[in-house]
């Protein structure tokens, strides 16, 4: 018959390296929120770009006070 022994670190109860686990976490819930904003302030501006006549460079200055704005909301 196969042994069912536990054999790994896992099945014998090994330290887990809380820190690490902890900022691997907060490592993605910022990209989560920094990267939600920018797609978010991305679709603005490209709204506000192609559906009026301002055009390429007030798309571009939009985009950068929208990203501006949220990051200092954000931090």
């Amino acid at each position: 018959m196969a042994d069912h022994t536990p054999t790994g670190p896992i099945e014998t109860g090994a330290k887990m390296d809380y820190p690490e686990h902890e900022r691997t976490y907060a490592g993605f819930i910022a990209l989560a929120k920094y990267g939600s904003l920018f797609c978010g302030a991305l679709l603005v501006a490209m709204a506000f770009g192609f559906f009026t006549s301002a055009g390429f460079f007030s798309a571009s200055v939009l985009l950068i006070a929208i990203l501006v704005v949220g990051w200092y909301l954000l931090r």
